[in-house]
């Protein structure tokens, strides 16, 4: 109780100042938005663009540091939807929250507008969506009429290992991203957004593209060595996977693939390109 009344007071005695970023996407959106001087911190695992770096740190957005968040006392703090409790918190201590939701690809398009708007540059918001849209409707025109090749995304697995692999699935904005880039999820079936498979499930579903970025999420620091040995992990498979016969496995280590902000645009035309290799592969 000390500690919230000290927070309390402390809120509302100095002046709000700054926007608070608890997400990776939100933080992309601001700097989008060219709102870079206002931000003055963001998450753990908030990468780009590089002048982050130099911004404090305040937890993750699934475990938002409300006690240095009030001690920045911002005029803004953007956390996702889902953390309640942190929303709760941060208001009671008297900050402006804006909540949002990143889980679809039209959730991350439309929190560009309502980011935007709380920021005070509406009209700015306006236009980085309406670019954002003709590029995507652009790669999907594109893509039109060419055969839809299948994908599978794994973005999580035990570390040198196929085992404990978490793929993209039907609720996830990945599984639009891949469908306007020309291809067909091979869980966009899936009850849930990231559903867990097993190497079996994979060499059943035989995808025509195999995209691993398992043991890579921590894109940073990620070595050449590291992505040829996750290669090597599926061309071990290439008996019985056709996507590592053909050497259409792709690993990655890119933050394009999983943080939902504008820069999915660059997710859609890797996508594309990988597509483009399987026909030209044929």
């Amino acid at each position: 109780m000390r500690i919230l009344a000290g927070l309390l007071f402390l809120c509302w005695t100095a002046g709000a100042q700054g926007i608070v970023s608890t997400a990776p996407s939100f933080t992309e959106v601001l700097f989008a938005l060219g709102a870079r001087e206002r931000v003055v911190a963001v998450s753990q695992y908030c990468h780009f663009p590089k002048e982050v770096d130099r911004l404090p740190r305040v937890g993750s957005y699934l475990q938002p540091n409300i006690e240095a968040i009030a001690r920045l006392r911002p005029e803004l703090v953007l956390v996702h939807a889902e953390q309640k409790q942190a929303v709760a918190q941060l208001q009671t201590l008297g900050l402006k929250v804006l909540t949002l939701r990143n889980t679809s690809l039209e959730d991350t398009l439309g929190s560009i507008r309502a980011i935007a708007d709380a920021a005070g540059v509406g009209a700015r918001g306006v236009k980085l969506e309406g670019e954002l849209r003709s590029r995507l409707a652009a790669i999907e025109k594109q893509a039109a009429g060419q055969p839809r090749r299948t994908l599978l995304f794994v973005v999580g697995r035990t570390p040198g290992r196929l085992e404990g692999m978490i793929a993209a699935g039907k609720g996830s904005f990945l599984n639009e991203v891949i469908r306007i880039a020309g291809g067909r999820n091979v869980l966009a079936d899936s009850p849930v957004a990231y559903p867990r498979i097993s190497l079996e499930a994979v060499l059943r579903l035989d995808p025509d593209v195999i995209v691993d970025m398992g043991d890579m999420s921590v894109t940073r620091g990620v070595t050449p060595q590291h992505i040829r040995s996750v290669l090597n992990l599926w061309e071990a498979q290439s008996g019985s996977a056709r996507a590592a016969a053909k050497g259409n496995v792709h690993a990655v280590a890119a933050d394009i693939f999983v943080v939902p902000g504008p820069r999915v645009v660059e997710a859609a035309e890797a996508f594309a390109k990988m597509m483009r290799a399987v026909r030209d592969h044929k």
